[in-house]
């Protein structure tokens, strides 16, 4: 079968683990040159590892998405490397707190809007210089369904997620002169490593499965085939998007 992704060059932050990891695997596997980062550069290489094993091309780049400067040396060393950026992928996230939003710090909700929406913003000023001068290219944001109904003791995370909705349809308003298709990704509940203490909790899961239709929760390969969809030739009509993936979780209550 032909590989949807030959040729392109894609970035995958938050990507040592869970979707990212599995984004960037199923990218190679469909023929991309794929860029992995997070913030820490050992976790990458294993992942890489795996990649090259299994015949694809990618390197790993360390980046903190809180670091303006980081975020650009990833693309620069990523142009420097196979010379453009076709599709980015904005994945990294955090959430250090978990209960009431006002019970938060200031310092705790600063970091979930830093990396999780200032971050995503970051990223796409720096590839869109050179997915316009190659006439086009795919920006994937990764949301979640708290961010279109409010997640119980996730509050800023949630305000973080709407941005990045937001976030989303601006873009795509303001780069589809440049053939520049920007669409996002919301989750629900996926059994990562990022949501360990949700998925652990055996009430909570037995909540979320009552209300979703598919009557369980998701996984990380339940997410890649909408990724590979938004970074193919196949959504070149589709901009300022949001695909579900959540089993019919949010067509009741959200987590």
């Amino acid at each position: 079968m032909a590989k949807v992704l030959k040729g392109k060059v894609a970035i995958i932050t938050g990507a040592s683990k869970g979707i990212g990891a599995a984004i960037a695997s199923i990218y190679a596997r469909e023929g991309a040159r794929v860029v992995l980062s997070s913030r820490k550069q050992d976790m990458l290489e294993a992942v890489v590892a795996g990649i090259t094993d299994d015949g694809g091309e990618a390197m790993a780049v360390a980046a903190h998405m809180g670091e303006a400067d980081q975020v650009q040396a990833l693309v620069d060393r990523t142009i420097a490397a196979w010379g453009r950026v076709d599709i980015a992928v904005n994945n990294a996230a955090t959430n250090p707190h978990f209960g009431p939003l006002l019970t938060a710090d200031e310092g705790q909700f600063e970091k979930i809007i830093d990396v999780n929406l200032k971050g995503y913003f970051r990223l796409c000023k720096a590839v869109e210089p050179s997915m316009r001068a190659n006439g086009g290219g795919k920006i994937i944001n990764m949301a979640s369904i708290a961010g279109l109904s409010p997640a119980m003791n996730m509050g800023a995370y949630s305000i973080s997620k709407a941005g990045v909705l937001m976030l989303t349809q601006v873009l795509a308003t303001e780069l589809g002169d440049a053939n520049i298709q920007v669409n996002a990704l919301a989750p629900g509940l996926i059994k990562t490593k990022f949501s360990r203490a949700l998925w652990e909790n055996e009430n909570l899961v037995m909540q979320v499965q009552a209300r979703t239709p598919l009557g369980r929760i998701g996984e990380v390969e339940d997410v890649v085939g909408a990724a590979v969809f938004l970074a193919s030739p196949s959504s070149d009509y589709i901009t300022g998007e949001v695909i579900v993936i959540d089993g019919g979780t949010s067509l009741g209550s959200g987590l």
